[in-house]
């Protein structure tokens, strides 16, 4: 006797050749029924007998195709409706959505094959793809995920592509971006007016160009890149130059692994992560003697490697590169152009030629960066191939809008269990960044169709997100704060429910009292928070200014130190730091001028890395901070540290440790045994705190968050240690550890506090 089971699948099920698996899978048990794409994800009616079935649904979850992630599978039992065949329908339109979209995704090994076969019809075609891979988040408008909801619209597939896309026993069955030289994008080389040059091999001759030190602007999956020969010293500087980026690191691009092997040292778990669907920049070490330009990374050991992710960057690396630099197609501060006029327009002073086509890019989406520590892969910027899969929460929570910090923007949105992070936007300085944040908000809406109830922001009430926040009147506000919402983001990713000892470390964030927090452990929970320990304050002369010139912090530091007599001596120390100006700094301090109180691990990093000599000033954010962990020399040697209780507060004193740099410092020891010493001491003293407070408080659990916290050798030694003191410790691992988990954090938040009421 037949029997019918309706199956309700959601997850990652839409445009990643779900529904020609499906229709394979029932074919090959003789069932009958249907396969559909719906809001919510796929539903499945199959009809056959009882044993067939069994195999069925077994097989389902085990032979899925490479980009289809299961998140949920609903299964009922119902009366046999004696289909005689199974087939595959149209997409339904539905009122409530909950299908999950692809993240972009880099080309399949079958479509390498094709692109460079040539007997192939899309031999050389730099738009190849299937249901396997290609682009998916950043060229669709709405959902279901279908052709005319995407920018592949305005291309009529042709007789051939239009058999391939209806065949279920296809690879390109349903590949919505599906295309070929005849019907699909084409790819052009421009000069930096916009003028077609009319090459007949764009392609071969951006090669050409890129080997003679030209800077092209390359239209790519989720934006621009700026490409120069990696080798080509004087096209890398005068890159540099144009860009107005002066000492961050630029990525690199290289057709293999064992071309990256050339100039870089890589492990296993670097290698499993380069080879990945994803294709993130991965961080790591430089080969000594390496050949590529001094300034793609000065004053810094390590290179941002990745490998091809489009056909297109396949067909241009195919020419005979160690590596193309591939950084951001951005003037520096602003987000990364998208659009083919817009390039031209913001990048025709810093490109010399573009390679340019004609499918629009609908979303933003700049390159991810991970690192490996402690053996896994942690986010640094969560972007293109992680978004939009999203954090799942551990159970369903009222629908929220995030809209994060200042630095390292991201938005939230949450539906039902899931969290849904933004892809990165960038620092929310400029009015640019802040219509890259609001573009986000609306398109995320949209294809999640989610209708918040409360609008999040930060508390300070400066930044953007705020300003904003507080203008709109459709939406209720919450303020949080900044270092509650990088422990929640933590807990959030992790499922923690209960209380937790949270180390929040990082550069600033606005503190419930008015001045900088960032040096913080906190007794969190979902919803509210209870600071029990934290650096004694210090002043930042000048405020922000301090923050890009660390040599402020170092005078800060030894002010509060020492007293102001300490710079009346004729210290070799202080001949290159100008005296006029660190008496204005000592008056400002005094007085109270321009010197928000601080109580930031990151500006106690700048102090060390200036009073060692390694950094005075800064190009970059965090520059300091990562120069001191570079050039760090393992020791057992350590700082004696102190801490007081002060109304039922622990307080950190920051002083006492910086008067052992200082001493070091005068007495001419190296940097590299200083920044040793240093990481050292700080592992000891948030280890003996975190023991005394967990017991203090009853808790076991740790949970570690923010800027700080991407430092390998602090994350690894404490994580350690605290756990071989019997702790469970949690760090971040799905979400960076600096601000971009803000949002994550704030929407959870928000949403228990939504809850309480």
């Amino acid at each position: 006797m037949a029997l019918r089971l309706r199956v309700h699948i959601q997850g990652i099920v839409q445009g990643v050749g779900f529904r020609p698996f499906i229709y394979q899978l029932a074919h090959h048990h003789r069932l009958n029924g249907y396969v559909a794409n719906t809001p919510k994800g796929v539903e499945i009616e199959v009809e056959g007998d009882r044993k067939a079935l069994q195999h069925f649904l077994k097989e389902l979850p085990e032979l899925t195709p490479p980009l289809a992630i299961i998140t949920q599978i609903d299964t009922e039992e119902l009366p046999a409706a004696d289909y005689n065949r199974f087939e595959i329908k149209s997409s339904e339109q539905g009122e409530e959505r909950a299908a999950l979209i692809s993240p972009d995704t880099t080309t399949c090994t079958d479509c390498l094959r094709e692109l460079f076969d040539q007997q192939d019809r899309r031999y050389l075609y730099p738009f190849i793809n299937c249901t396997n891979c290609g682009p998916r988040y950043t060229i669709i408008n709405d959902i279901p995920y279908d052709r005319p909801k995407t920018s592949m619209a305005v291309f009529t597939m042709c007789d051939d592509c239009e058999r391939e896309y209806h065949n279920p026993l296809d690879r390109r069955f349903h590949a919505q971006p599906n295309a070929c030289w005849v019907c699909g994008p084409q790819v052009y080389l421009a000069d930096s007016a916009g003028k077609d040059l009319g090459s007949e091999d764009a392609i071969s001759e951006t090669a050409s160009l890129l080997n003679q030190g030209a800077i092209i602007a390359l239209k790519g999956l989720g934006g621009f890149h700026l490409a120069v020969d990696a080798t080509h010293d004087e096209a890398v500087e005068r890159l540099r130059w144009r860009k107005g980026r002066e000492e961050k690191p630029l990525a690199l691009m290289s057709s293999s692994l064992e071309q990256i092997e050339r100039y870089a040292l890589i492990g296993e778990e670097e290698r499993q992560l380069l080879t990945s669907p994803q294709r993130p920049i991965v961080i790591v070490p430089k080969r000594p003697g390496n050949v590529i330009a001094p300034e793609v990374a000065p004053r810094n050991r390590y290179f941002g490697v990745m490998l091809p992710y489009t056909p297109l960057h396949h067909l241009l690396l195919s020419h005979p590169f160690l590596a193309l630099v591939m950084t951001s197609g951005n003037i520096s501060e602003e987000p990364i152009a998208i659009d083919n006029h817009e390039a031209l327009e913001r990048l025709g002073n810093i490109a010399d030629y573009f390679l340019l086509h004609n499918r629009d890019i609908l979303l933003r989406s700049d390159d991810s960066v991970l690192r490996i520590a402690e053996g896994r892969p942690r986010q640094i910027r969560r972007s293109r191939g992680y978004v939009p899969v999203p954090i799942f929460l551990r159970k369903p929570v009222p629908e929220v809008l995030a809209l994060g910090g200042e630095l390292k923007g991201t938005i939230c949105l949450t539906k039902e269990n899931r969290a849904f992070v933004g892809q990165h936007i960038g620092d929310l300085e400029n009015l640019e960044t802040l219509e890259f944040l609001e573009q986000t908000v609306d398109h995320l809406r949209r294809i999640l169709e989610v209708s918040p109830r409360l609008l999040v922001h930060d508390l300070h009430p400066d930044y953007l997100t705020t300003q904003v926040a507080e203008a709109q009147e459709e939406l209720p506000t919450l303020a949080v704060q900044h270092h509650h919402a990088h422990v929640v983001s933590c807990m959030a990713e992790h499922g923690l429910k209960d209380k937790v000892l949270g180390l929040a470390l990082d550069g600033t964030g606005f503190g419930a009292d008015g001045t900088v927090w960032g040096g913080e452990i906190l007794v969190s929970d979902e919803s509210s928070y209870e600071r029990v320990a934290h650096f004694e304050y210090v002043p930042m002369p000048g405020g922000a200014k301090a923050i890009k010139e660390p040599w402020r912090m170092a005078v800060a530091y030894l002010w509060a130190t020492f007293g102001e007599d300490i710079f009346q001596d004729e210290l070799q120390l202080f001949e290159r730091w100008d005296r006029h100006q660190i008496g204005v700094l000592l008056q400002m301090m005094q007085r109270g001028v321009n010197s928000p109180l601080t109580s930031s691990c990151g500006r106690l990093f700048d102090g060390v890395a200036a009073i060692a000599g390694l950094k005075d000033r800064i190009a970059y954010e965090g520059q300091a901070a990562i120069e001191l962990e570079q050039w760090l020399e393992p020791t057992t040697e350590k700082y004696q540290y102190e801490y007081k209780e002060d109304e039922e507060k622990l307080l950190l004193s920051p002083t006492a440790i910086f008067r052992q740099v200082y001493e070091d410092a005068v007495s001419g020891v190296a940097p590299e045994l200083i920044s040793g010493k240093f990481h050292l001491t700080l592992v000891e003293m948030f280890t003996e705190v975190s023991l005394y407070l967990c017991q203090l408080h009853g808790l076991d659990k740790v949970v570690c968050s923010g800027g700080v916290f991407q430092n390998v050798f602090l994350l690894e030694n404490l994580e350690a240690r605290l756990r071989k003191s019997g702790l469970d410790v949690y760090t971040p691992q799905l979400i960076p550890a600096n601000d971009a988990c803000i949002s994550l954090g704030q929407a959870v938040v928000g949403a228990m506090r939504l809850e309480e009421q």
